[in-house]
């Protein structure tokens, strides 16, 4: 059979990836053809372990993984060819107090998401997985609906599968180059000639991060050793439970009546420094016995039987890995019609089905079936095209694999990377740095009698006395915050206004100087972007927007501007700083530090103002996220440290004090104030998250996502984002199971503590299968479980915190 000239879409690479994308592209009726260098599987998928878990810590990836073992179910039936699948079930140990704590927050979690995760005894886990010691287990948790499967099995059923409804699969074909003319996508070469295309998918493992900086595509991943050992038979029964015993880093499955054990280790081995050979095709790595060593340590007084049984085989195959632990799908924001599925962090195979739906959908629709934040590529940045510092990130995600997942944990590695003109000033002043997108942000200050660094924990944490004095001071005096790390552009030329316009659901047709917070929707009039535009010309706008959105909302509003405007978009991140000045006395230290009028008639609430201040010109904004009166002070990066000490000197008698961005958490959830990427986002309308009032509706001006609005007004809300309460020592931190009148009808967003009240908050959506309304979500009686316990929950719809904004208009 010849290559086709040309294909709507081309798919590089059949692992499962490929192969489960050109399975649903066929099934949903669009052209494919997928190019595979040598035959099917035969890059890191043929030697995958082949364990099938579901629950993660989001609700949509969690969802995905159950949609990959709904397709497992029936995929053997729809084709005729074995998969290897079976749901026997996935057991998880906690050898620890603190790791118990865990897998109940994990059950809770569970629950929440709709998957029956069941709490056991060391008994009840023994009489699962009889080969295993348990004299050192407080309990286990199982999910019945977990499985495992056969890794080229699989892959092979689902490309009989995408073959039998029209896609074109070519072994032994590979591509040698990716054409681009006039800056986009043509096509590819091969050595049997050009093939043109539309779109271009790559998922060939990890090859992919080479082959797409071929054409400006950044895929930050790496490959990395990953060992397991394969026993001789000594019989395993077929449906014994796949096991993970994070305590000691290892995991097992039944394999032919013996036993796959393998593990993460901390100290992962990274492979081809130099390049993935072009040509790696059904290999594996030498054995590395001596590195496997202190995961057999770890396994031995697990499963006791493992000293007497036969090494079948010391399987080390490299795989590719990210720096976050999550896998990478999406369209390059460098490359219009060029996709990614890569990256998959030795759990392609439970990911697999899930994610080849989610990326089909994504070529053939222009979007994921729902939002895919955790995974999707415009999640990086700046740092993640530099592959040293990837690799170094990535090793510690890999280790960091089966450790322990406290709750505010920060990454340790490749650190500092990007760091604001004040990093060293207020590092001196105590500073506590987390780290986002690469930049050092100051999580929160210590005194000098206090350990300035996080200790993590499942209970109240030591930074947590630290930010409530923070808190304090916002309330009642003023902080000072570096916010430098806010992603920043400006929008310029004649059609901005015209194309701004289109893109934000908010008015921004407003005078020079105003300030409009708006989100941006997409058709279904969900929220891909939560910003704030200010209006600093006739022809130019300057939008602020969260550190770790920056290359998403940059792409979202670079290719939403219409066709045929002419509007520019420029980021200006690196060049301005950003202090954020807040609390009932900011206006008396702003006017200290600047001769210019701040007063709330010379700039009222929304409104930006060129102020001077040490010699340096300012753009102060009138705004807050933590609801007092206060000013975001953006600045020339070069004049950072001189405004800063003008603020500090003048704020000296007013009790100001450094924050930082916990404080900016507990402070915004008693306002009410959402977040997005976890209280809104592409999932969820502004009327579902109470925004309805930032949305243009009234007048007849155009606007993407504006006809979704309209049709959801007609029929009504679905869920509500509601607030809600605990008394006591409650902790919440998001994913709690809610309960309404004794029912299950969704989980926190997000949770913390209230400093000023004095208890726990917690956001989250009350959803119900028919149109809800307000009274709805007052009327019920409402729970919240907490790693598996209920509490009582007092829920509101207004903010807590100075509901009428008195506070930050005055």
């Amino acid at each position: 059979m010849t290559l086709p000239s040309s294909a709507k879409t081309l798919i590089i690479g059949g692992g499962i990836i490929g192969c489960s994308t050109a399975y649903h592209l066929a099934q949903m009726g669009e052209e494919v053809l997928l190019l595979e260098k040598a035959a099917l599987t035969s890059g890191s998928t043929w030697h995958a372990a082949g364990l099938v878990g579901q629950l993660r810590s989001n609700a949509n990836i969690t969802q995905l993984l159950g949609y990959s073992i709904d397709l497992y179910n029936k995929l053997e039936q729809e084709t005729g060819l074995a998969t290897g699948w079976k749901m026997n079930g996935g057991l998880r140990l906690a050898c620890n107090e603190e790791r118990w704590t865990e897998v109940k927050r994990q059950a809770t979690t569970a629950h929440s998401f709709g998957l029956d995760m069941q709490l056991l005894t060391p008994k009840e886990a023994q009489d699962l997985w009889p080969l295993m010691d348990i004299s050192d287990i407080v309990g286990a948790a199982f999910l019945p609906t977990d499985g495992q499967a056969s890794p080229s099995d699989i892959t092979q059923a689902l490309a009989k599968g995408a073959r039998a409804k029209g896609a074109v699969i070519k072994e032994n074909t590979p591509v040698t180059e990716i054409l681009i003319e006039g800056g986009k996508l043509a096509g590819v070469r091969t050595a049997a000639g050009d093939i043109a295309c539309e779109k271009l998918v790559l998922c060939c493992g990890q090859w992919t991060r080479e082959l797409a900086q071929t054409i400006g595509v950044t895929v930050p991943l790496i490959s990395v050793e990953h060992q397991y050992m394969l026993t001789e038979a000594f019989g395993v029964p077929a449906d014994l439970p796949t096991l993970r015993d994070p305590d000691r880093l290892t995991y097992y499955k039944e394999e032919v009546g013996g036993l796959i054990m393998g593990g993460y280790e901390p100290n992962g081995i990274p492979w081809a420094k130099d390049g993935i050979p072009e040509f790696f095709d059904f290999q594996l790595l030498e054995s590395n016995f001596d590195h496997f060593e202190q995961l057999i340590e770890m396994a031995l007084p697990r499963v006791p039987k493992l000293e007497s049984v036969g090494v079948k085989q010391l399987i080390n195959g490299p795989e590719s890995f990210t720096p976050d632990g999550n896998f990478i799908l999406g369209e390059a924001p460098e490359m219009a019609n060029v996709f990614i599925g890569a990256g998959f962090n030795a759990f392609g195979i439970a990911s697999g089905g899930g994610a080849g739906m989610a990326l089909a959908e994504w070529v053939a629709n222009g979007a994921p079936p729902y939002d895919m934040w955790p995974v999707d590529i415009r999640r990086f940045g700046r740092p993640h095209t530099d592959v040293d510092w990837v690799r170094t990130r990535t090793l510690e995600a890999y280790g960091k694999h089966y450790t322990m997942a406290w709750p505010s944990e920060e990454h340790d590695s490749g650190r500092p990377c990007r760091r604001s003109p004040l990093y060293d000033t207020l590092k001196s002043a105590g500073a506590v740095f987390g780290e986002k997108l690469g930049w050092e942000r100051p999580n929160w200050f210590a005194e000098k009698a206090e350990v300035a660094r996080d200790i993590y924990t499942f209970e109240r944490p030591n930074w947590h006395v630290p930010v409530g004095r923070e808190h304090k001071a916002a309330r009642e005096a003023a902080v000072l915050l570096d916010q430098s790390s806010f992603a920043k552009f400006v929008l310029q030329g004649p059609d901005a206004e015209a194309a701004l316009q289109w893109i934000a659901a908010n008015r921004v047709d407003k005078p020079v100087g105003s300030i409009t917070y708006t989100q941006m929707l997409n058709d279904q009039g969900g929220i891909e972007c939560d910003v704030t535009c200010v209006r600093t010309g006739h022809d130019s706008y300057y939008i602020v927007t969260g550190t770790g959105f920056a290359t998403h909302d940059f792409d979202w509003i670079r290719r939403n501007i219409p066709d045929g405007m002419n509007a520019q978009l420029i980021d200006v991140t690196s060049s301005n700083a950003v202090l954020s000045l807040f609390g009932p006395k900011a206006r008396n230290i702003l006017s200290a530090a600047t001769r210019a009028d701040v007063s709330n008639e010379a700039q009222p609430f929304a409104t930006a103002l060129q102020i001077g201040i040490a010699g340096c010109p300012v753009l102060a904004l009138r705004i807050t996220y933590v609801g007092e009166l206060g000013w975001e002070l953006h600045l020339p990066t070069e004049y950072a440290l001189s405004v800063y000490n003008a603020l500090q000197d003048a704020g000296a008698e007013h009790g100001l004090r450094n924050a930082g961005y916990r404080a900016i958490e507990t402070l915004r959830l008693e306002k009410g104030y959402r977040a997005w990427s976890s209280d809104i986002g592409p999932d969820h309308t502004p009327d579902e998250a109470g925004l309805g009032w930032a949305v243009k509706m009234k007048s007849n001006i155009a606007f993407r996502g504006r006809e979704a609005v309209a049709a959801q007004r007609k029929e009504g809300v679905r869920k509500v984002l509601a607030t809600f309460t605990t008394s006591g020592d409650t902790i919440l931190s998001g994913r709690e199971t809610i309960y309404r009148n004794g029912v299950r009808c969704g989980w926190l967003s997000s949770g913390g503590y209230g400093h000023t009240l004095g208890h726990s908050i917690g956001m989250g959506y009350v959803r119900a299968s028919e149109s809800i309304d307000r009274e709805y979500v007052l009327q019920g009686t409402y729970e919240l479980e907490v790693a598996t316990e209920r509490v009582s929950a007092e829920v509101t719809l207004n903010p807590l915190y100075d509901p009428g904004m008195d506070r930050v208009r005055g």
